[in-house]
């Protein structure tokens, strides 16, 4: 799922906390941004400020997805598509 990728986190929800996938993450010398889940024998540390982020980042997706020309695809061309879905951003944020 990671393959071909760097970064330099990983932000993920509780779903993703499972050992071998947390190793991947170590090898590719990367920072793991996923809570604990709670039955967990050893809880871990990991960053709540940006575990904050991802939730934003969530919150906006929902908030474009209201408008049906961007969930439905209507424009065929990317470059279309990724300027209406630019000026819907701005909507949402002048809101």
């Amino acid at each position: 799922m990671i393959d071909g990728y760097s970064f330099d986190r990983l932000l993920a929800d509780k779903s993703y906390d499972f050992d071998d996938f947390l190793q991947l993450i170590v090898d590719k010398e990367a920072e793991v941004v996923i809570p604990p889940r709670a039955r967990r024998k050893e809880q871990r540390e990991y960053d709540k400020h940006w575990y904050k982020e991802r939730h934003l980042v969530e919150c906006f997706i929902n908030k474009i997805k209201h408008y049906r020309r961007i969930f439905s695809r209507f424009e065929k061309l990317a470059d279309r598509y990724l300027g209406f879905l630019s000026f819907a951003g701005a909507l949402i944020w002048l809101r």
